[in-house]
This record gives structure tokens, C-alpha cells and sequence, in this order.
């Protein structure tokens, strides 16, 4: 039983002996964000046009399953959807600064929404811990669809890379932190174990 135990151990995956590669996986990304917060018109433009490109690819997707199931009844809702997801996507392949402009509004209507759901979540829950927290995010949103609004059109041509960028550092610093916490881990782990000197 012990032979399989080490065995499970030394093939698969531990934290403590991986942290390295979390941690530069972890540093590459939240390099690519702050690239991306660098150049926010790039990051925006390029997010757009990606995004052209997959309604392109799936309307093509669609179009060949409706013609590949011409028996079955969705066919024609298939054809629609393709013809809506290639139509989509060129518009936004053809011109990508209109792609900015919609991605900024459905940003701002999220946000309104996330924040409406969190302040009304808060006052429902009374003397709870965390209240505090949730009704600060709430308000943090309101603020940011507020500020993105009052900007509306101007930040379109940045909020989406500011935002995407935020988001890449945000999840690169937090592989670096468990990769640290792992490190440390396996150090006390290490030092739990080392036999004691007489």
C-alpha cells in the first residue's frame, strides 16, 4: 500500500513540487495584462476582431449542420442562426471600432446589473457577515457603469482593453500568490520532516 501511495505521489501533480511553472505561467500572464492595459485600443481591437472571427466560424459551423440535417425540424432556426452569427461577424471583422462602441454598452449594462443583484442581495442579508463586502462591490459597479456611461462614447476606444488587461494581471498575481504559497508549503513541509540533531 505504501508502494502505490509513493508511486501516486511521484506522478502526479503537487503544488509543492510545480510552483515554478504556476509561478511563471502565473508572471507571463500578468504580463500580457499590463501589455494590455498599456495599449487598451489594441487589446479592445483585437478582442473585437477575435470575437468576429468565432461568429464567423460558428455561423459556418451552424450553416453546414443545417444543411447536413435537412430532415430535422431546427434546420431552418440552424440557418437563421447562421446567417445571424456570419452577418454578425463580418460587421465586426469589417469594422471593429463598432464592435468597440457594443462591447462598452453590454460592459456597462452588466455592470449595472452585477451591481443592482449585489446592493439587493446586501439589504436582504440583514446582520450577515460579508454584508459589507457585497454591498461595496455593488457600489463599486454602480460607480464604474456610472463613470463608463458618463464617458460613453470617448472610452469605448479603451475601457474594453483597460478591462481585459485588469482582468489578465488580476489572474496572473493571483497564480504567482499560490505559487508562493506553495513554495512555502513545501518548505514547511520539508523542514516538519528533516530529522532533529541530538
Amino acid at each position: 500500500m505504501n508502494s502505490v501511495t509513493a508511486t501516486d505521489e511521484s506522478y502526479g501533480y503537487s503544488l509543492e513540487r510545480g510552483w515554478r511553472t504556476l509561478a511563471i505561467a502565473g508572471g507571463v500572464i500578468g504580463l500580457i495584462g499590463l501589455l494590455a492595459v498599456a495599449f487598451p485600443v489594441v487589446t479592445g481591437l483585437s478582442v473585437t476582431v477575435g470575437l468576429g472571427l468565432l461568429l464567423v466560424i460558428g455561423g459556418i459551423v451552424h450553416g453546414a449542420h443545417a444543411f447536413t440535417a435537412r430532415g430535422w425540424s431546427g434546420s431552418l432556426w440552424q440557418v437563421a442562426l447562421a446567417v445571424v452569427s456570419i452577418v454578425a461577424g463580418a460587421i465586426l471583422l469589417v469594422n471593429p471600432v463598432v464592435g468597440l462602441v457594443t462591447l462598452t454598452i453590454l460592459v456597462i449594462a452588466y455592470l449595472l446589473v452585477d451591481a443592482v443583484a449585489e446592493l439587493w442581495m446586501a439589504m436582504r442579508m440583514d446582520d450577515q457577515p460579508g454584508r459589507a463586502s457585497v454591498a461595496a462591490s455593488g457600489i463599486l459597479s454602480l460607480v464604474l457603469a456610472g463613470l463608463l456611461w458618463i464617458g460613453f462614447p470617448a472610452d469605448a476606444s479603451w475601457a474594453i482593453g483597460v478591462l481585459v488587461g485588469i482582468g489578465l494581471l488580476a489572474t496572473g498575481l493571483s497564480m504567482v500568490v499560490v505559487a508562493i504559497t506553495g513554495r512555502n508549503a513545501a518548505k514547511s513541509a520539508s523542514a516538519a520532516t528533516e530529522p532533529r540533531s541530538a
